[in-house]
């Protein structure tokens, strides 16, 4: 059983070789790939192999331009940093998506399923692979215009602490301390945030890395924050998304 792993960082690549060899000791790894460019070369002239491991995020480009280049794909199980967010509404199609650092069980998971994959997927499936690479690829919101007073000032993304509901109104918080009014629901910001830099954290916050300034556990297995600006009530991470948040910030 043949696989190839494409990671462009050798520490992540090492590691999940290692993992594969614990619980897959039959699949023989025949190279790590760190590039579009070396995977694309690479797959032109060897046999194909039966599973890849495809980093989402390569340093030059999408794991996506390797597949896009394949007449003829094996199963693939893709790796990502990006957090639940990022794929969710994709998770019940493809063989898998794993999120780094990559969890021993669900690798362990991913891996029965591949055990049972023993016919090619159907080529229409391969729109939610094209699904997801949009979303990976689309553009992001950059800034958002917000009137104060009797006029209106542009507020870079980065200038943006968090998002919070209140009182049936959502307000943008600057890492200045200012907090103005904008006309989206949390939901509709979800959707245009980079969910790299954003993380709802429960049903009246979004808010950056940079704008945790603490973390302590909590009870009922939740996390406690303290954020820059600091609010007055308690900012709690919900139970259901503590595990992604500790991901996203990558604890």
């Amino acid at each position: 059983m043949r696989a190839v792993i494409i990671e462009d960082e050798s520490i992540a690549a090492n590691r999940l070789q290692d993992l594969v060899g614990q619980l897959a000791p039959e699949m023989e790894i025949k190279a790590q790939l760190h590039s579009v460019a070396q995977a694309t070369a690479w797959l032109e002239q060897n046999p194909m192999p039966e599973l890849i491991f495809l980093d989402i995020q390569l340093n030059d480009g999408y794991g996506f331009d390797i597949l896009d280049g394949l007449q003829e794909h094996p199963p693939v199980i893709f790796t990502t940093a990006y957090n639940e967010y990022a794929i969710r509404g994709f998770k019940y199609n493809g063989l898998d998506y794993l999120l780094k650092p990559i969890d021993k069980r669900d690798l362990e998971q991913a891996l029965k399923k591949f055990r049972k994959f023993d016919v090619q997927p159907p080529r229409e499936d391969w729109t939610a692979v094209q699904n997801l690479k949009q979303m990976m690829t689309k553009t992001y919101k950059k800034r958002f215009m917000i009137k104060v007073g009797n006029q209106y000032s542009s507020f870079k993304v980065g200038d943006i602490a968090y998002f919070k509901s209140e009182d049936g109104l959502i307000f943008l918080y600057t890492q200045a301390g200012q907090r103005h009014p904008v006309e989206y629901t949390l939901d509709q910001l979800e959707e245009i945030l980079d969910p790299v830099d954003f993380f709802r954290i429960n049903r009246k916050f979004i808010v950056t890395v940079d704008s945790v300034a603490e973390i302590h556990t909590y009870f009922n297995s939740r996390l406690l924050l303290r954020l820059d600006p600091n609010q007055t009530e308690q900012v709690i991470v919900s139970r259901e998304r503590t595990t992604n948040f500790k991901r996203w910030l990558d604890l």
